[in-house]
């Protein structure tokens, strides 16, 4: 084998002389937690518009989409946080926080929709008894309701942030997946699109891929430790 470890062209090695994403790739996973916003679900518009709601209530400057793609990955309270002037400590966070939630709530399926080949890699390893679950930071409601919209034939399980257990990247979440699903880690890959679900996977144990056309760019992730990289849904499925 030579010393660059390649599977094809399409598929992008972060750090090319290390054969640690190959061997990654050679395995057959049994189970796949997915992240949800970035990753199975283009949910960008409608957080831009939730968030520049909120702000407007507060009468705060507004914000492009790029910006907000840039605030998001660790729940909707680190988004306000990072939104609001002051983090934290603007008087009234709560408030606004509150206001984007109700707001999101309402119109998180309005411009929202599962990024191209996204359903039918989800049919396939569905067809090939995969076990198949979304682990994500927003909030529970959300999570649980766009899961069932778009995935409901496909998610076995559908966690999101709520208050009795840690979020990513804490492991608790994802380990509470595999529990719900009844499997056990080994035999499970974390597949998202940021340095949060990379710290995730390694914080479980876990491999991860990082897909390249969600909220990060992949030098973006190379720089957070990204060694398996994809740059479509379907390129999950030639494992």
């Amino acid at each position: 084998m030579k010393s660059r470890c390649l599977w094809n062209k399409s598929i992008i090695f972060a750090r090319p002389f290390l054969c640690l994403a190959w061997m990654n790739m050679m395995k057959e996973y049994k189970t796949y937690i997915f992240d949800l916003d970035g990753t199975l679900l283009n949910t960008l518009d409608d957080l831009t518009t939730s968030t520049n709601y909120a702000m407007r209530y507060a009468g705060l400057p507004e914000y492009d989409s790029a910006q907000i793609r840039s605030f998001v990955g660790n729940g909707v309270r680190k988004l306000i946080e990072r939104a609001v002037p002051g983090g934290l400590s603007y008087p009234r966070y709560e408030e606004v926080l509150a206001v984007f939630k109700s707001h999101y709530s309402e119109h998180s399926m309005d411009a929202t929709v599962p990024y191209e080949g996204i359903l039918p890699m989800l049919a396939s390893l569905h067809d090939s008894k995969k076990h198949l679950a979304v682990v994500s930071n927003k909030f529970y409601d959300a999570t649980r309701h766009l899961c069932s919209h778009f995935f409901g034939d496909y998610m076995e399980v559908a966690i999101g942030e709520r208050s009795n257990i840690r979020k990513k990247p804490a492991p608790d979440t994802v380990m509470e997946a595999l529990r719900q699903l009844g499997v056990e880690k080994d035999g499970a890959v974390y597949v998202g699109d940021s340095e949060v679900d990379l710290e995730t996977a390694k914080n479980c144990g876990i491999p991860c891929v990082s897909v390249l056309w969600g909220f990060r760019n992949r030098d973006y992730l190379i720089r957070h430790g990204a060694e398996t990289l994809i740059e479509r849904p379907e390129e999950l499925l030639r494992w």
